[in-house]
């Protein structure tokens, strides 16, 4: 079996000569053609959008996750809202709200993860970059350095927002990135 090494380019620069160096094209373009060949042997599934567990996972954007995976979960199963540390915010009361109402949703499960970066990041970033770009976010870094705490967090904003309907069914995790396990976190 041969396989074969795309070059393309990032935004990081890999130094010169280095393993794995992407010299030629974008990541995009990359991308772009993984989906030509995706596409060309696509067959409709006749899905419809209502996941099939009626279950809504809010995760971490780390790319060391692999929810689908790390779950048992296929397409189809679930509703999959991620963001930085997997935090609930507001955004994510949304999507949880569309899922539950809309949707059809019944269960959520919130899933950090160790080694998470938001650990290492504070409020000021949201202060540096107005320095640098002369505008403040609006939004908040929801930044942690108690990662079992803020699951607790999330399950409690989740737990107490007027706008789900179904919040019985509220649990929360770490994954460990070295092991793969889900550690499950009391709520109280």
């Amino acid at each position: 079996m041969t396989s074969t090494v795309l070059g393309m380019t990032t935004s990081a620069a890999a130094p010169a000569g280095s393993e794995g160096a992407i010299t030629d094209g974008t990541v995009t373009d990359r991308l772009v053609d993984a989906n030509e060949r995706y596409a060309a042997a696509f067959t409709d599934p006749g899905m419809d959008a209502r996941p099939v567990l009626r279950v809504a996972v809010v995760a971490c954007m780390d790319a060391r996750l692999d929810l689908h995976k790390a779950l048992g979960l296929q397409l189809g199963d679930c509703h999959t809202i991620r963001n930085a540390g997997g935090v609930v915010t507001d955004d994510v009361i949304r999507s949880l709200t569309i899922s539950q109402r809309a949707l059809g949703t019944r269960s959520v499960v919130l899933i950090h993860h160790t080694g998470c970066g938001m650990e290492s990041i504070t409020e000021d970033f949201r202060h540096d970059l107005e320095l640098e770009v002369g505008q403040r976010p609006a939004w908040a870094v929801e930044a942690f350095r108690d990662v079992d705490q803020d699951v607790r967090q999330s399950m409690a904003r989740v737990r107490t927002s007027p706008f789900l309907l179904h919040t019985e069914d509220v649990r929360g995790f770490v994954f460990d990135v070295r092991t793969g396990r889900l550690r499950e976190i009391d709520p109280a």
